[in-house]
């Protein structure tokens, strides 16, 4: 802001289902005090409906596109185009207004386009991934003040061998 360039963040959280992708961004919004806007690609018609969509994004604000692999899939053949999309988020998103975050969610980083994801567009790649017996632990400190419990061990044997989603 100090050089009049709009401060801007990228973020790609990716991982399975259930993995708290999107809670992340709601923990980030409420701990920013930002506005979050979920934007739903299936519903924008073309890259000038994009463009004015973006433009009437406030300051302060998280722009939340979920399933960003599968959206842009399906939006293809509408008119709604990879290179629109990118110019929108170099350009109209970067030099409007001051401190804004867009996050990208998907369940799978490798089917993403690298244009899309590369530093300067999406500068933090967030992997989420399933629970552990510690990430068990540091929630159970972090939501129920637990530092340890008597079925502590039972649990860790229980998630040991399981796939276990932290929602």
């Amino acid at each position: 802001k100090r050089v009049g360039k709009a401060w801007k963040r990228g973020y790609l959280l990716y991982g399975p289902p259930g993995t708290g992708k999107t809670s992340l961004v709601a923990a980030i919004a409420n701990y920013l005090t930002f506005d979050i806007f979920d934007l739903q690609l299936n519903s924008v018609q073309d890259d000038s409906s994009l463009k004015k969509l973006l433009l009437q994004i406030s300051n302060g604000s998280v722009l939340l596109v979920e399933d960003i692999d599968r959206s842009l899939k399906l939006q293809a053949d509408k008119g709604l185009t990879m290179a629109g999309l990118l110019n929108c988020i170099d350009g109209i998103w970067s030099s409007c207004g001051d401190e804004r975050i867009i996050v990208f969610t998907t369940n799978d980083k490798d089917c993403l386009d690298p244009a899309l994801i590369r530093p300067g567009r999406m500068d933090v790649h967030i992997y989420m991934g399933f629970c552990s017996f510690q990430g068990f632990k540091t929630l159970s400190q972090n939501y129920l003040g637990l530092d340890q419990h008597h079925l502590f061990p039972q649990i860790e044997q229980l998630i040991e061998g399981n796939v276990i989603t932290p929602a």
